[in-house]
């Protein structure tokens, strides 16, 4: 096939652009050759690609990264399972297409889905010529889905077996330590003593169901409006402690003047957004939950993210992110300590 290269004039590292197009033809209605892929900009993880077919269909097709990887992580096979039943619900996600399992094509598992024609407002840059009001609309909304994904009942959806429902914060303290001891580059010593507290300061999981993982607005296409469109990379996706999605969200919403890990460049500060308070009692009056211990989940949700942040800077060492991507391997390295010190501080004010 002709013409298989990006704009660039070359095809992105983890794509076998003739057999992973003979695949779309073969298994995606409408796809239509010659195909071009282009890496889609942001994620550390799994690698996002945006396929463009010859009448200008756009796709959407996720890969693990290269490279040797955990081996309980980077599941598509799950993750499209994830989305296709997230799909039949009133969650907006991107429509699940194809899977393909064949390592024969692109030498990993990969699937496609659709392409959401929106926004991701990963960065306070990405904000410019949203009003107040939509960015206002963009916050209530985000945490409206949160909402929507809590309430819903996994075995509606097909997900019932997605995972232990049990004791999920012990289970991620365990998880993340584990990734934590089998990636590490150095002694983070925070990592250890948030740990300790955290272990011994789990509350009584009250509400159980769907957790999303990394739930976030850069994790989330919103329409010109403000609102949201789709919600974005389930790949942590499980089940559990429901409150943990809103911990994590809220260790993203920086507001001005607040010291954030280092992370002074989040959407959340664009003029309109609604404040932490705000988004914590649209939470709690949505779905009726007491958000009372929500600082634990704070804690948690930097301690996770420095475990996961510390694996990626492994794997970028191991030169396993792909060539095409630019990474600030000595930045990304610091960030690493500011969400482990940012963890600690949040758990010593536990009681």
């Amino acid at each position: 096939m002709a013409n298989l290269a990006n704009e660039n004039g070359a095809v992105p590292d983890g794509i076998n652009a003739e057999r992973v197009s003979a695949w779309l033809c073969d298994h995606i209605d409408g796809a239509v050759p010659p195909f071009a892929f282009a890496v889609i900009a942001g994620g550390r993880s799994n690698l996002t690609y945006k396929v463009t077919d010859a009448n200008g269909s756009r796709y959407v097709l996720r890969r693990p990264p290269l490279g040797h990887v955990l081996a309980t992580a980077h599941d598509m096979g799950r993750e499209f399972k994830i989305i296709s039943g997230i799909g039949t619900s009133n969650v907006p996600v991107a429509p699940a297409l194809g899977m393909c399992t064949d390592l024969e094509v692109n030498d990993a598992p990969f699937y496609v889905m659709g392409y959401v024609d929106g926004f991701v407002l990963a960065t306070l840059p990405d904000t410019v010529g949203f009003s107040p009001g939509q960015m206002r609309t963009a916050g209530e909304s985000l945490i409206d889905g949160l909402a929507d994904l809590h309430a819903l009942n996994p075995d509606d959806v097909g997900l019932g077996d997605l995972g232990k429902k049990e004791d999920y914060c012990l289970r991620q303290l365990k998880r993340w330590r584990m990734q934590w001891d089998n990636s590490k580059n150095r002694e983070i010593p925070a990592i250890e003593e948030t740990h300790r507290l955290l272990s011994d300061r789990i509350p009584l999981q009250r509400y159980t169901g769907i957790v999303h993982g990394d739930y976030r607005l850069g994790n989330a296409m919103v329409g010109a409006d403000g609102h949201l469109m789709a919600v974005l990379d389930w790949e942590l996706c499980t089940l559990g402690d429901t409150m943990a999605d809103l911990g994590y969200v809220l260790m993203f919403w920086t507001e001005p003047g607040e010291f954030n890990a280092g992370r002074d460049n989040e959407p959340t500060l664009a003029n309109g957004y609604i404040t932490k308070a705000e988004a914590v009692e649209r939470y709690a009056q949505r779905t009726g939950r007491d958000v009372g211990s929500i600082d634990f989940y704070v804690s948690l949700a930097y301690w996770r993210l420095a475990c996961i942040a510390e694996g990626v800077y492994a794997r970028y060492r191991l030169g396993a992110m792909g060539t095409s991507q630019k990474f600030d391997h000595e930045g990304y390295g610091s960030g690493v300590v500011l969400l482990a010190d940012a963890a600690l501080e949040v758990a010593q004010r536990l009681g």
